[in-house]
């Protein structure tokens, strides 16, 4: 039975990739942490002390601690933005209980640095329409919560991406783009170490719809619709992200949930 003021991993990895993922809050001790460098998915690094500097930006979410097993030092950091207001779990097991069980973990050296604020920043092409969504999709459910996407002229990727501190993505010539006949979510995927059978299946859509080959899946064509549709109804690029947003949400939970599920219509005839 789980005890009070903590969660299972079973539950979080339920919540992991949806909207009502709680803030994951990394609290390990450094020598912990070098002799496993990764993070558990959308988790931050924060030492414990600084935790209640941070409170204000949890923007009213819940708060999931993580020490490496999930004993005192989470249980006393919970306890301390419990005190500034913040509805705060210790996960069971901890870090360590998370990695015996297999499940993904992000690789620390593969996150850019961050922002004065902790937030990641990332620069592609402006007028997204598959590709340049996804990615910023998966990135703020499985990376980085807070992180900030510039849409920019494609001539000038590069050179924001240097000047202001970020990292470019989805233009040629980049780490983070297309490799082979893969796309460049396929790269986050791989790079990201988040190849869950949910996130693989959705990453052959999105591929299938990039990359014009809609025989890679059935439901390429439905996203490449949905996805020129959005890109019609916003002329601002952040706004059709936050649009986006919701459309990979949808289809992340069906690769996930639903893809044994069929539908007839009508579903209940009235009796004669």
């Amino acid at each position: 039975m789980t005890a009070p003021n903590t969660i299972s991993i079973d539950k979080l990895v339920r919540l992991i990739g949806t909207p009502k993922c709680p803030v994951l809050v990394d609290v390990r001790g450094q020598d912990d942490f070098e002799a496993d460098p990764h993070l558990i998915p959308s988790s931050t690094r924060y030492a414990s002390n600084k935790l209640e500097d941070r409170a204000e930006g949890y923007g009213g979410k819940s708060a999931i601690v993580i020490c490496q097993q999930g004993s005192s030092l989470s249980q006393g950091a919970a306890a301390l933005l419990r005190d500034q207001g913040v509805p705060a779990e210790v996960l069971e097991g901890g870090f360590e209980a998370w990695r015996q069980a297999r499940l993904p973990l992000v690789p620390f050296a593969k996150l850019p640095p961050v922002d004065t604020r902790g937030r990641t920043l990332w620069v592609t092409r402006a007028r997204p329409k598959i590709d340049r969504i996804a990615c910023p999709w998966l990135i703020r459910r499985f990376v980085d919560p807070r992180a900030v996407f510039l849409f920019v002229a494609p001539s000038d990727v590069v050179a924001v991406a240097e000047r202001f501190g970020g990292v470019s993505f989805d233009i040629e010539d980049v780490f983070w783009s297309h490799r082979g006949d893969t796309c460049t979510f396929d790269t986050m995927v791989e790079e990201f170490g988040l190849g869950t059978e949910p996130l693989l299946r959705l990453a052959t859509i999105v591929r299938g719809a990039d990359t014009a080959r809609p025989e890679l899946s059935p439901e390429a064509p439905g996203l490449l619709a949905a996805s020129l549709g959005l890109s019609r109804m916003y002329a601002d690029d952040l706004q059709q992200l936050e649009a986006g947003m919701l459309l990979y949400d949808a289809f992340y939970r069906w690769c996930r949930d639903a893809t044994d599920e069929t539908h007839n219509w009508p579903t209940n005839k009235p009796r004669a």
